[in-house]
Order: structure tokens, then sequence, then C-alpha cells
């Protein structure tokens, strides 16, 4: 890739050049875009034409303000299709975009990279926003010092490990009501309540890939389960749809412990003091010491 070259053949004032987009799900998909009118590749991504995409300018600057544009394009099948869109797949997908010499696709230069942003859909056309990289400088960073464990179950800092046995399911839908209340068979052998606060990811059907999280989970007789999700998936579940149940953990020490038996990566400070040690007083009735208050 030459910049040098690309910059020499814009100096000539009579130009080649277009506009490619690379646009990666957080699912692992690429799907590249050019507003010119045929196909470009280059870094092993095809681009295609013709998908009525179309980015307005971009405005850069010095420092740390946040480098924002807008890419509109056309609903379809074939491109960005509205069903992707209500299903969340495309929510924090990363963009890149560059001008390309469409003569020879080397002479190139990245004019932005950042994530997809607020999404709009009005008239069979979507309207998307892309945010630069210093957005990321907009989400709180750091632990955070209080009681619950400030890990996600399964991450990094948690440790643990959810394809032990007894701790995840998968298992064919029965019935779908109202979108999020699921009832399930075969699950006579988790405790009620076990999936509570858990984490479901579907397997199969028009909504397979995505993670909704779990707000009850009761144990039914002869083991059925009555599954409610804190919100319906952005695609339809539908009976004969294979999902997959992963445990609930309140983020407690004592949960932690008794159920996971993973004290010794638990992220949280149980032994914090509440905020009604701030009115405290000297009492004849206890301790006065000087020593631990953690007994």
């Amino acid at each position: 890739m030459s910049k040098a070259d690309l910059h020499a053949h814009l100096a000539t004032g009579t130009t080649n050049v277009c506009q490619a987009w690379a646009l990666t799900r957080r699912d692992g998909v690429v799907m590249g875009f050019t507003d010119h009118d045929r196909d470009l590749s280059f870094g092993e991504i095809v681009f295609r034409a013709n998908t009525g995409l179309t980015a307005r300018a971009l405005q850069q600057g010095t420092g740390l303000a946040v480098d924002n544009t807008e890419a509109m394009g056309a609903l379809s099948d074939g491109a960005i299709s509205e069903a992707d869109i209500l299903a969340g797949r495309y929510d924090g997908a990363e963009i890149r975009v560059w001008l390309v010499n469409w003569k020879d696709v080397a002479d190139r230069q990245m004019l932005f990279r950042g994530s997809l942003g607020e999404i709009t859909r009005a008239g069979g056309a979507f309207n998307a926003e892309l945010r630069g990289l210093a957005e990321r400088l907009n989400v709180p960073q750091g632990r955070i010092y209080h009681r619950l464990c400030g890990a996600a179950l399964g991450d990094a800092a948690c440790g643990f490990d959810l394809t032990l046995p007894g701790y995840a399911a998968e298992r064919s839908v029965k019935a779908v009501s109202e979108g999020a209340l699921l009832t399930l068979s075969g699950m006579a052998a988790f405790e009620d309540r076990w999936f509570e606060r858990g984490r479901l990811t579907v397997l199969t059907g028009a909504a397979a890939g995505l993670t909704v999280m779990i707000k009850a989970d009761r144990a039914e007789a002869q083991g059925r389960r009555s599954v409610e999700l804190w919100q319906a998936p952005g695609a339809a579940l539908v009976a004969g749809d294979q999902v997959r149940l992963e445990a609930g953990c309140d983020r407690r020490a004592e949960t932690c412990l008794a159920k996971f038996n993973n004290f010794m990566n638990f992220r949280g400070f149980p032994h914090i003091p509440g905020e009604d040690w701030l009115s405290s007083y000297p009492s004849s009735a206890s301790v006065n010491d000087g020593g631990s208050l953690q007994r």
C-alpha cells in the first residue's frame, strides 16, 4: 500500500478514487461495501458495489474529541437487512473506511476507524452513526469497589469454566409465550432458579447467535422448566429452536463459594464497610479496643 502514490494521484487533479467500507460484526461476519460501480478486493475482503451505501463527509480534528460521521444505505437481504438490524447483529460493529484508487487498489489510505452507533430505519433505508475510536474514552474503565463481584461469570477475570457438567444445558424449546417466556423439558437435574441471572444463547433458527439474559427460572413437574427472559431476542424465537442455558450468578461472595467453588477468583470486596458505618458511634455494649471490626 502506498499513501505517497495515492497523494501523487490526487495531486494530478484528475482522479480515479472511491470509498470502501469494511464492517466487522461482533459475531465475526465481515462485509465490504464501496460506492464505486464495480466490486473491489483487497485485504482478503470483497467490497461490493451496487449496495446503495454512501457516507457523509468526514470531519476530523486533533485532541480527544470524538470524530463522528454517518453512513446511509438501502435495506436489502443482499446487504444490510432490517431483520438483522432489529436483531442487534450490527450493534457495536467495527467500521473501517478507506479512500481507494480503484485502478490500483494498492494506492489507498484509511480515513476512518471506529464503530457503529445509533441506527435508524425509515422508508426501506437506514442511517447509521459512525463513532471514532475516541468514543471508547467515554466508557468507564477500571474496577468499582463494592461488595458484589465485578467480573462476568465465565470471563477471563472470573476464570470459571462453564463447560463443566451441571453448569450449562442445551435443550429444544417446547413453547414460546409473548416472545420472552419459554417452556423447556428434560431439566429435572437442575435446581429451581439455577439459571436465574444467567445467559441464554440461541443456537438455531432465526435468532441463532443472539444472547439474552434470564430473568426468572422455575422448575415445574416432570422435569419441565419455565424460563422468563428480560427481553425477547431481536429475532423471533419459536418452538423447536435449540438454546443453551448457562448457570446464573448474583455476584455475591456466598454464591461464588457455594455454587461455583470459585471464591479464589472473586472480584468483589465483601468486607468493605457499608454506608451505615458513616454514622456509627462508640457504645458501652460493644468492645471498643481498636481491633478489627471483621470478626
